[in-house]
């Protein structure tokens, strides 16, 4: 459904009455292209050695003092005194940066044996939460923690947050950690997932139909994973982007068994998509409703992931990207299935992805939407739409495609240092935020 008030907000009178009645104004987010360079400020001293892996982050330099994006390398700040370098750095060139752009802090983990350098780092936390509140002009600010890893580590994650594919992500802490094999460059960034196999469940509509077309568009051989009642959708889906289609109903006992029959070479990427809501306040909700969510929502995921695992189908170097939600995160009024659903996918990533990682070599990650333009939130109460499109820093929702570049990037082969990492687009959503 078209967001009618971003629509007039972009208009002469629209700018005008918004601004007098103090109203949100959103703008529109910058999905193909940035326009402009990118401009690397540093606070602290640091011997990261960035400079490379931004020169092949795909934005010139910055030269005409315009900047489409700012990467300020503050992985040196160890006190209030280097703090204030932050600031200093900053301050000067914020109302430059184009619309649509993009401000990345890098940060280092906290140092349980200095206090101050621990304070300095949790600093930046609620620096870059807060800016990313009143940068506006549809321009994103997110926190990097690189720990025990070089800036060659971060590559993905930083060509991802310096891309028209992070539109939507704002006001996050992502940490990126040592990997365990070695992080290796794709050949082709542009097809990164070139002999890759992926199967994404929920698959035949939605924000898990974006996700299967992002990741073909990537080079993945893509398995189109749906209910047998949405079998002819999942299988024009798979027709269109070159893969299979695989009917299952994945609260199936043996759904695991199944999908590794499905895939004898192994799976690269295991996208946990499928999901339902019931909703009811609970004091009205009966069992069958809370049952059947928590069990396509979570209990799925968590044999069939198990199952995968145990028997070595998902290959060495996979991804597993699960999809949570802010309703798992700061709740929902009339949602406390799904609320616990996917706070329990936030749960079963945090305990999964160390393990995972050093037993089987595979990454377990998450995304979790905020309020994105689906079928599904059409069908919301208007006032109740217009209050969800606007209540975050970016002021409107997003879309599946959002998700999708959002799951396309855990996915990618070179995120091998990103683990346990539960990332939200939303946005910033002010909720739980």
């Amino acid at each position: 459904m078209a967001d009618r008030y971003l629509s007039f907000t972009g208009t002469a009178p629209g700018r005008f009455l918004t601004r007098r009645l103090g109203l949100p104004q959103p703008a529109p987010l910058r999905r193909d292209a940035l326009d402009g360079g990118l401009l690397h400020l540093t606070a602290g001293k640091t011997d990261l050695g960035l400079a490379p892996v931004l020169a092949r982050a795909g934005l010139p330099a910055d030269e005409n003092g315009r900047p489409a994006a700012v990467v300020l390398d503050a992985t040196g700040v160890r006190d209030v005194d280097t703090l204030a370098e932050v600031h200093a750095a900053l301050h000067p060139v914020l109302r430059s940066v184009t619309a649509g752009g993009r401000v990345v802090v890098l940060g280092a983990p906290l140092d349980p044996a200095d206090h101050h350098q621990a304070a300095a780092q949790q600093a930046l936390e609620g620096f870059t939460r807060s800016l990313g509140k009143e940068v506006g002009r549809g321009r994103t600010v997110n926190l990097v923690r690189i720990a025990g890893a070089d800036a060659g580590a971060a590559e993905s994650t930083l060509r991802f947050l310096l891309s028209p594919a992070s539109a939507f992500v704002s006001g996050q802490v992502i940490e990126v950690r040592a990997a365990t094999d070695p992080v290796t460059a794709p050949d082709d960034w542009e097809l990164p997932l070139a002999g890759r196999t992926a199967l994404v469940t929920g698959a035949a509509r939605g924000i898990g139909a974006a996700v299967a077309e992002t990741l073909a568009g990537q080079g993945a051989q893509v398995v189109v994973l749906d209910v047998p009642q949405a079998g002819d959708a999942a299988r024009r889906a798979a027709e269109r982007l070159g893969g299979t289609a695989l009917a299952l109903d994945v609260t199936a006992a043996d759904a695991g068994e199944r999908i590794a029959a499905a895939v004898p070479g192994g799976l690269d990427i295991l996208i946990h998509n499928a999901g339902i809501t019931r909703d009811r306040r609970l004091v009205n909700m009966d069992a069958a409703r809370w049952s059947s969510v928590l069990d396509v929502n979570l209990a799925s995921v968590l044999r069939t992931t198990d199952a995968l695992l145990a028997a070595g189908a998902v290959n060495r170097g996979g991804r597993i990207v699960a999809t949570a939600s802010i309703a798992g995160l700061a709740g929902n009024a009339g949602q406390t299935n799904y609320g616990a659903s996917k706070a329990g996918v936030v749960g079963l990533v945090r305990s999964l992805a160390p393990r995972a990682l050093a037993e089987h070599g595979v990454t377990v990650n998450a995304v979790a939407p905020g309020f994105i333009e689906t079928e599904m939130t059409a069908a919301v109460p208007l006032f109740i739409r217009e209050a969800g499109r606007r209540m975050s820093s970016l002021a409107q929702g997003g879309l599946p495609v959002d998700v999708a570049r959002t799951t396309a990037w855990l996915a990618h082969p070179a995120s091998g240092a990103v683990n346990g990492q539960v990332v939200r687009v939303c946005g910033q959503s002010l909720l739980g935020a």
